[in-house]
């Protein structure tokens, strides 16, 4: 942990905690997130595991959202700076990092470092792992995911440095968005003229804890949903945002299986050639992941799974569509088990 002199150079930085249900991942979080700056807010979204009085305990600030609108992260973060800029409205920078992720010391000095190097940053962020990529196949592939190039990004995750400046000139999280407001956010962040970085540098630790294949494909379909939230807000403006993924999601997950099965009575066993598009798919992921330093072995296995992936994330794509032409509130859509119990 950082001692005192590292608290005194990031007077200028606060952290936003947001989590649901976390319990000892929250308390993990906040004791390496606590040393490091002076002022931690904990926005909490209706837990019923007593994260609330133990971030209290340790010593964090604590935002309570009202449950009668449902929770989600967009909302946790708008609240929880709102708070920390209430206590500290001075504060240049905000580490926004999940409840179940753990800080890596050093990370917030390298970060600063980028933004005082460069006026136009708005976004900073690291490398992002898993804390037990060992414990299950999915945690491995989630920790696959998180390995991003360093440099300029199109977009950062839910754990990042944000530039208070850059953040009001975005307008924040869009609380509408149940999932994908993280890229949302990156999004108008670029629009408002601030730039986005991955610097070489661990960032945090996340127990992303998938122990059941069932978890993994909600976690993943939901994707599905985001892009297409995200691509509903945006795609008429230049950059058509989200709109390239979204028209791969149908047609891997919904145009070429109805086209196969349409064709079975014409073409009979030669309509079998569309797997090809699948093979021609699944290779050209498991080269992407050769590119970013993954080994062979892991690589082939990750295009395995996200594959067939495109089927669950078209399936709450639709789900997205239906809910923005019925006008219904976006869902949330939980995949972790909070009954889980903690490894001793």
């Amino acid at each position: 942990m950082k001692g005192p002199t590292s608290l005194v150079r990031l007077q200028d930085t606060g952290i936003v905690v947001i989590g649901r249900n976390e319990g000892e991942r929250l308390r993990r979080c906040l004791a390496t997130c606590l040393p490091q700056v002076r002022r931690v807010v904990y926005a909490d979204s209706g837990s019923s595991d007593g994260s609330v009085d133990l971030a209290r305990e340790l010593g964090a600030n604590v935002v309570e959202l009202d449950m009668s609108i449902p929770g989600n992260a967009a909302r946790g973060r708008n609240a929880g700076l709102e708070a920390l800029l209430a206590a500290e409205p001075r504060l240049a920078y905000c580490l926004f990092i999940d409840g179940d992720c753990e800080l890596v010391e050093g990370f917030l000095e390298r970060a600063r470092e980028a933004f005082e190097g460069d006026a136009r940053l708005g976004i900073v962020c690291g490398r992002r792992s898993e804390l037990r990529p060992q414990d299950s196949l999915y945690n491995r592939l989630v920790d696959c995911e998180w390995n991003t190039p360093v440099g300029p990004l199109d977009a950062a995750g839910g754990d990042a440095l944000v530039g208070v400046s850059a953040f009001r000139a975005a307008g924040g999280y869009d609380e509408n968005m149940s999932c994908g407001e993280d890229p949302e956010f990156s999004y108008r962040v670029r629009r408002a003229g601030y730039g986005i970085l991955r610097i070489d540098a661990d960032m945090t630790r996340h127990d992303v804890a998938l122990e059941r294949f069932a978890a993994w494909w909600k976690r993943h379909g939901r994707g599905g949903y985001a892009y297409a939230h995200g691509c509903a807000l945006h795609w008429r403006e230049p950059e058509r945002y989200n709109l390239k993924i979204c028209l791969s999601i149908v047609t891997y997950g919904l145009a070429l299986p109805v086209v196969a099965l349409a064709s079975l009575p014409w073409l009979g066993a030669h309509a079998s050639w569309m797997v090809l598009a699948y093979v021609r798919l699944a290779w050209r992921l498991a080269s992407h992941r050769r590119a970013q330093g993954d080994a062979f072995g892991p690589s082939i296995l990750y295009a395995a799974f996200i594959v067939p992936g495109k089927f669950a994330e078209c399936f709450n794509l639709l789900q997205c569509a239906r809910d923005l032409v019925f006008r219904r509130r976006s869902l949330v859509l939980e995949y972790k088990d909070y009954q889980r119990k903690e490894a001793a």
